[in-house]
């Protein structure tokens, strides 16, 4: 208990914090957070601007030298970038003071959403990507997915059809996929019927 008290205090001290809008609020189910929210850089256009990142564990450890955090046992990751659930996820922060998170990786039964923004202006549509592993660099805030990945966006989904594939979901939605993979386009059915 100690060691996460100390843990979540280094967390604490990397950069000034300021909760966001966009930070999505898990569920009043949700047991109480095991790690401090820690500052990330802003998103492309946004560097200025702080961001929250609320990570939730069964248990957490830290090394304040090497700055590695490692949480384990149902991990929920809150950020407003992306949302990731695995059973593992080992953070890196930045070696610089305030420049938060530098890469996140995500292992075991790994679920990724992203929101991908509408041209139109309406309400983003979500890619959800599940694998074995997601790895999330926050210099060109990309998530690889590897692991047998498959990622679902509306009604299509892309599927790997090679351990070998890796997917990247960077970080305006848009989807690159890299080895053997197969897609799968739905179309709703229409109502054929006129109405009166």
């Amino acid at each position: 208990m100690k060691q996460l008290l100390v843990g979540a205090l280094f967390l604490l001290s990397l950069a000034p914090l300021r909760a966001q809008d966009s930070v999505v609020p898990p569920s009043s189910a949700t047991p109480a957070p095991t790690a401090a929210a820690a500052a990330t850089p802003g998103l492309a256009g946004a560097k200025d601007q702080s961001l929250t990142t609320q990570i939730y564990a069964d248990e957490a450890t830290f090394d304040s030298e090497k700055r590695v955090g490692v949480f384990t046992g149902h991990v929920r990751v809150f950020d407003p970038r992306f949302n990731i659930q695995s059973d593992k996820l080992t953070i890196f922060i930045h070696k610089e003071e305030k420049e938060g998170l530098e890469k996140a990786i995500a292992e075991g039964h790994v679920g990724v959403v992203r929101d991908k923004p509408d041209p139109k202006g309406g309400p983003p549509q979500k890619a959800v990507g599940l694998a074995e592993k997601a790895v999330y660099t926050s210099a060109d805030g990309n998530v690889e997915l590897t692991g047998s990945p498959r990622v679902q966006q509306g009604l299509d989904t892309h599927i790997a059809t090679s351990p070998q594939t890796v997917m990247v979901l960077n970080a305006d939605g848009h989807l690159v996929t890299h080895g053997p993979s197969r897609t799968e386009i739905r179309q709703e059915a229409k109502d054929d019927k006129k109405k009166p």
